[in-house]
C-alpha cells in the first residue's frame, strides 16, 4: 500500500501579515500528527502581567506562565469560541483545568468549551499567537485578536456552567478604548 507523501509549508505569520496585512486561515497549513494547539496545554496556567511594547507603546499586558503575550478574539463571546482549525492552529487557546491568577484584580476562569478548559479573563477566552516569543506582541490587531491587558473591561454576564474565580473582578477599562489600555 503506498502512503501518500505530506508536504508542509511555512511562512512567517509576521511576514506574511505585514506583507497582507493579515493571515487568513486559510494561508494556515497544520499537520495531521498534531491536532492540538501547541500553547500550554494540561498544565496550570498561570496568569500574570509584564510590560510589552505595543503598537509602539510600552503596555502592560497579561502573558502566560511561559511569558507569551495572550489575546482575545472579538468574535468570541464568553460561552463560545468560535476559533477552531487553522486558525486555532495559529492562535492556540490557553488551557488549564485549574487556572491561576498573579497580580491581577480581574476574573481569571475556566469553562469548559470546544477546546477543553479554556482560560479567560474578565470573560474573554485566551489565546496565544503562534509568532510570539516571550515579551514580545506581534499579533495585535490581526485576524480580529488584540492583546490582552488588565483592564480589559468585563464581558457581562461572562459567567459560563463549569468555570471557577480565581481572582477579584477588574475595573472597567477607560473610556476611549475599547481595549482596555
Amino acid at each position: 500500500m503506498r502512503h501518500p507523501r505530506i508536504i508542509i509549508a511555512s511562512i512567517s505569520l509576521a511576514a506574511a501579515a505585514a506583507l497582507g496585512g493579515g493571515i487568513t486561515a486559510a494561508t494556515a497549513t497544520t499537520s495531521a500528527a498534531s491536532s492540538r494547539p501547541a500553547a500550554s496545554q494540561h498544565a496550570a496556567a498561570t496568569v500574570r502581567t509584564v510590560q510589552a511594547t505595543v503598537g509602539g507603546k510600552t503596555e502592560t499586558v497579561l502573558v502566560n506562565s511561559q511569558g507569551l503575550p495572550l489575546y482575545y478574539y472579538l468574535n468570541d463571546t464568553a460561552a463560545k469560541s468560535v476559533v477552531t482549525g487553522g486558525l486555532a492552529a495559529l492562535w492556540p487557546p490557553l488551557t488549564s483545568a485549574s487556572p491561576a491568577a498573579a497580580g491581577l484584580t480581574g476574573k481569571v476562569t475556566a469553562g469548559t468549551d470546544i477546546h477543553g478548559d479554556q482560560v479567560s479573563y474578565n470573560g474573554h477566552l485566551l489565546y496565544t499567537f503562534a509568532d510570539d516569543q516571550p515579551g514580545q506582541v506581534t499579533g495585535q490587531g490581526v485576524q480580529g485578536f488584540f492583546v490582552a491587558t488588565p483592564g480589559l473591561t468585563p464581558i457581562t454576564g461572562s459567567a459560563t456552567a463549569g468555570s471557577s474565580s480565581t481572582a477579584g473582578t477588574a475595573p472597567a477599562a477607560p473610556s476611549g478604548n475599547p481595549l482596555g489600555y
